[in-house]
């Protein structure tokens, strides 16, 4: 229960596994990627922020702009997520892969 309370819906799953693929990202890199509307990444990486699972530090102050990574809290969610990839690689062989 305590793990949904932080990662329990879908896109904080996504955008989890975005950290994970390709590192620290921007804003507008994960809504590029995501296609999530603003207010629901905003809501999400605010969401994964106070949960300690991922680390803001700003890159621009005119605008301001910033970059987010994953915080060792985060990255212990590693296991975790590489069983979610087995599993559907497994489970779901008939789905072709996301392509970029």
């Amino acid at each position: 229960m305590r793990a949904t309370n932080e990662m329990g819906d879908q896109w904080s799953f996504l955008i989890v596994r975005e950290f994970f693929l390709e590192g620290s990202r921007r804003f507008s890199d994960l809504q590029d990627q995501l296609g999530l509307s603003p207010n629901t990444l905003s809501a999400r990486l605010k969401k994964l922020e106070e949960a300690g699972i991922l680390v803001r530090s700003m890159y621009s102050t005119h605008p301001p702009r910033a970059e987010y990574a994953l915080t060792d809290k985060g990255r212990a969610l590693a296991p975790v997520m590489d069983a979610l990839y087995d599993w559907g690689m497994a489970q779901t062989p008939d789905l072709p892969p996301k392509v970029k």
